[in-house]
Formats: structure tokens, sequence, C-alpha cells
């Protein structure tokens, strides 16, 4: 199976995919992995990926799904693959459909997990995340022990620069204009899933195995 999660910043797609990918037994590929693994196993692929990188630009969507096809011939894709993160516009869909079609492979379900920007604006204003071993927390969903603390390894917990209300709305823009038309996409094509964003996680996660398995 091939699996597609899509959704705003702050709409929960890494926690998700991760725990489906545990449950349903499917290799977890988020978007940044793809980057840092091409760059870690060298060769060719890096190279060019390192060249954009290092101008401050852009990888090309054509390298990026060829990152994605190399990713998932690797032996613990076997089962299938989770994908979080990618394609991020419709250039890229298109583009990963091509690629997957001459492999005789294809997207079979992308789950959008939906949720409203004020919620969106309520959980990442309240993020904290730990200076040292990079456990995240909420200042009310989640909050650690002692106020600043990590509970893990007592580090300093901070708020990300990128998680002011400002920034968080520059970032929704860039997502409605650009990552909104795969949800029309996608559902055209019959493999939309949606989930309700909001609510306990666990009850989220059960929602979108049992989509899933329809």
């Amino acid at each position: 199976m091939y699996i597609v999660f899509l959704g705003a910043p702050g709409a929960g797609k890494g926690t998700q995919a991760a725990k489906v990918a545990a449950e349903l037994k499917l290799a977890h590929v988020a978007s940044g992995d793809l980057f840092r693994r091409a760059l870690e196993q060298g060769g060719d692929l890096a190279g060019e990926v390192k060249s954009y990188m290092e101008k401050g630009m852009l990888v090309p969507d054509e390298l990026t799904v060829r990152m994605v096809l190399e990713r998932l011939a690797a032996p613990d894709c076997a089962n299938g693959v989770i994908l979080d993160g990618f394609p991020r516009n419709l250039s890229q869909a298109e583009a990963l459909d091509r690629a997957l079609g001459a492999a005789g492979k294809a997207i079979d379900k992308v789950v959008y997990i939906n949720v409203t920007e004020a919620e969106v604006l309520r959980r990442l204003g309240g993020r904290l995340v730990c200076r040292q071993c990079q456990m995240p927390y909420h200042k009310t969903d989640s909050p650690p022990q002692v106020v600043g603390k990590c509970d893990k390894c007592g580090g300093e917990l901070y708020q990300r620069a990128d998680d002011n209300e400002e920034t968080i709305k520059k970032r929704l823009k860039v997502y409605n204009d650009e990552t909104s038309p795969l949800i029309d996409y996608y559902r055209q094509a019959g493999k939309l899933v949606e989930v309700e964003g909001s609510g306990e996680a666990a009850a989220i996660t059960e929602s979108i195995i049992t989509a899933l398995k329809k």
C-alpha cells in the first residue's frame, strides 16, 4: 500500500502517520528524511540535491520524486509506505503519479486530516520543545510537570520561532495556496479519505485505520 498524508501545519500528520505506519506495518517516510537520507548515502543524487540546497534553492520536483522512488525501493518499504509531507503541491503529485505509473505502482489512498484554522493556531501557538532532546509539549494539552523543564531530561523548553501567530498564518497561506489543491486532485481520483483532526489522538488514529481498511 502506498498512502499519502495531507493536512495543514499542526494538523498532526507526523504523529498520526507514525502511529498508523506502526499499526499497519508500513514504512513511515517524512519529506525531510528523504533529503537527509540522500545526503547521508552520497552518490550522484546526493550531489544534485546538495548543490540546490547550498544555493538556497528549492530542490526541483522531478529530483524530489526520484528520491521518493529510490526510498520506495528500499527493503523496509516492501509492505508499503506512508508518505508524510510529500507531495506538497499539484506539480509534485502529478510527477509522482507519472513516476509510480512507469514503475507499475500507484498511490492507493490519501488521508486528509482536516482541522480548522483556529485549532491550528491554538495547537502551534501553545507548542513547546525541549532544547536538548526535542521532546514536544503543549502549554495546555500536554504541559510538563515542572513549568519550563522537560520531564524526560530536565532540559529547557522553548517555543519555536515559527510558532508565533503571524508566522503560523503565513505558513497556512502557503499551505492553502500550494497544498490545498491536492485535496481536490485526489478526491477526483477517488483516493481521498477525509478524517476529522480534532479530538483525542488515539481516537483519530483509530478513525484513520478504520477508513483505510474499508
